[in-house]
């Protein structure tokens, strides 16, 4: 195993995550773009990608709702937010519920290229699993692709408990920032798009409390 325990609940990682290799990484995204919708393919973010707009090109976005996922702190990071000694939880979409998130329209004729930067950052490990999803916009539906937990992936957290997620928010920090910033920076976008989401909000409660602020 990959992992000890350094507290009760805390994780450390005794050798970094390895990439993907290119060629795995390739051939999952030739065949999701072997599904390309006729019209112009979507993206569903529910988490930094609602916010670091600069990853990819996009004609328009908007809010869309997705039905069957919730989002979760499911999965560790070393890197971007995080280290092996002290990794940090980085979202992930998990079977159940509905989610609410930002879609963006990406040209149909610059998809390729597009979703080729986007697996560069959200398939580095493949600890995701890209999928097609049906999305409820505001007047419409429609096809978006978006990365599920792979749930038999190292990186995989499982259902962490909330005091042991909020243990390891408050202290990870990587070259992305602190990991506590990225829950913070999702529950902002949440509430411009007029969304609670309690379950979060809680955990920023305990982060808090872990911090003492």
């Amino acid at each position: 195993m990959n992992t000890r325990a350094t507290r009760q609940g805390a994780v450390r990682f005794k050798t970094p995550f390895v990439a993907l290799p290119d060629a795995e990484r390739n051939a999952s995204l030739i065949e999701i773009l072997a599904d390309l919708p006729k019209g112009d393919p979507w993206v569903f973010t529910y988490g930094s990608l609602m916010w670091d707009r600069d990853v990819f090109g996009y004609r328009e976005s908007e809010s869309a709702l997705l039905r069957g996922y919730h989002r979760s702190f499911c999965v560790w990071t070393q890197l971007a937010r995080g280290t092996p000694e002290r990794p940090g939880l980085a979202l992930g979409l998990e079977a159940g519920g509905a989610c609410r998130g930002i879609a963006y329209r990406v040209r149909r004729s610059q998809a390729e290229s597009e979703f080729d930067l986007i697996w560069r950052r959200e398939m580095f490990t493949g600890c995701y699993v890209p999928r097609w999803v049906n999305l409820e916009l505001t007047d419409r539906r429609v096809r978006a692709v978006t990365f599920v937990a792979r749930r038999e992936h190292l990186q995989y957290a499982g259902q962490i408990a909330p005091e042991d997620a909020a243990f390891h928010i408050a202290h990870a920090h990587g070259e992305r920032g602190p990991c506590r910033e990225y829950l913070s920076n999702t529950l902002e976008h949440l509430r411009q798009l007029g969304v609670r989401d309690r379950g979060m909000e809680r955990l920023l409660g305990l982060v808090k409390r872990v911090t003492k602020r």
